[in-house]
């Protein structure tokens, strides 16, 4: 059996050196937790050689329970009683009154390894509040489920910065939490003091089920390792009238709605000849979300090989192929969306309009696709000088 991967939290737990005698803030959740389920506030809350002070949450809350797009509001935890701050209500960026009384952040975040999630962006608001404030960020690095050798989609254009997208990566970047705040640091030009706290035994190649750590929702519908590799496409859906399942055990994965033909919209897909993933048509009732109550038809994204499945075109084709089938009924989700109130939220998920103005168009979005290599190519540049592992 292969060894187990000893995420950051562990490790400091071992070596608590970049935080022994500093006062400390936690941003945090449920997946935060060390390799025998002890959630990381209460490990660094009983150990001798630390002095949390402060909880954070980030979006969904510290408990991880609200939906997308609800606000959070700050109270106090009822295990420690110590008091909680959000970072998804009536502010996204630490406040010189949160971090006052600390020395130093703790981040443990799981990210999914999408441009999209939102943890690095909280994480990122984090590091820029404690360049300004003089205090010290330790990031608790954990892995990329999706592994960190894959790169894939499109480069976010600067003017579509968003909650969704504040730094220019690809869709699927390929990089830990931690490497990303080193890029982060550089690329923002932060006076920081940054620790990162490297895993121990994980390697590049590793998805997660290879960790042998044990998976937590980290967010409300991203229920399994499966979610994290279909949401790099998945998460496009949101920008439509079509629903992301929402509301079914299995969201991201089926797409539909009351007024597709899933078997016409499969035959479609499977047309395009795409590496690595099978469709089939599905009928599905969403209990809350888009569409609740109501049957929708489509389809069932399943991915045959993770390596070679192309998520991001995989699901821009699928909206492209819904919204040929039926223009009528078809739409594009209004703002407001993640706090942008004026670009359409298919723009800024997907960093530019042209996907948007090509599908309006009836073009394929395959065009768009010739250019991402190069983008990619660049991006790899600038992602190789922060890589840890």
């Amino acid at each position: 059996m292969a060894r187990r991967v000893r995420p950051g939290l562990e490790v400091l737990l071992a070596r608590p050196g970049p935080v022994r005698g500093l006062r400390l803030g936690l941003v945090a959740n449920p997946a935060s937790i060390t390799p025998g389920l002890v959630p990381a506030g209460i490990a660094l809350d009983q150990s001798p050689d630390t002095d949390l002070r402060a909880l954070f949450g980030p979006e969904h809350g510290i408990s991880a329970n609200a939906q997308d797009l609800v606000e959070v509001g700050s109270g106090r935890d009822p295990a420690s009683g110590l008091p909680v701050y959000s970072l998804y209500g009536k502010t996204r960026v630490p406040t010189a009154r949160m971090l006052a009384g600390l020395d130093a952040v703790v981040v443990d975040l799981q990210d999914v390894g999408s441009r999209y999630y939102t943890y690095i962006y909280t994480m990122q608001h984090v590091l820029e509040a404690c360049a300004r404030e003089r205090k010290r960020v330790v990031v608790l690095d954990r892995p990329n489920p999706l592994g960190g050798e894959v790169v894939d989609g499109n480069v976010l254009e600067p003017e579509y910065r968003s909650f969704v997208g504040m730094h220019p990566l690809a869709v699927r970047h390929g990089m830990t939490i931690g490497e990303l705040a080193l890029m982060f640091r550089e690329e923002l030009d932060l006076d920081l003091d940054l620790r990162v706290v490297r895993m121990r035994g994980w390697r590049r190649r590793m998805h997660f089920e290879d960790t042998g750590l044990p998976w937590v929702l980290p967010s409300p519908n991203m229920p399994t390792p499966d979610t994290a590799f279909v949401y790099p496409g998945g998460c496009l859906i949101e920008g439509t009238n079509l629903s992301e399942a929402r509301g079914t055990t299995r969201p991201f994965e089926l797409v539909g709605a009351p007024w597709l033909d899933g078997h016409a919209l499969a035959r479609a897909l499977e047309q395009e000849q795409l590496d690595g993933v099978g469709f089939r048509p599905v009928a599905f009732t969403p209990t809350f979300h888009k569409h609740a109550d109501r049957v929708c038809r489509g389809v069932q994204v399943h991915i045959l090989d993770r390596e070679r499945f192309p998520a991001f075109l995989t699901y821009l084709l699928l909206i492209h192929l819904a919204r040929k089938q039926n223009p009528r009924r078809f739409a594009w989700r209004e703002p407001p969306y993640e706090y942008e109130y004026v670009k359409p939220p298919i723009d800024i998920l997907c960093g530019t309009d042209r996907v948007r103005e090509a599908i309006d168009a009836g073009r394929s979005p395959r065009r768009l696709a010739r250019g991402w290599p190069k983008q990619l190519e660049a991006f790899e540049r600038r992602r190789r000088r922060h890589l840890l592992y």
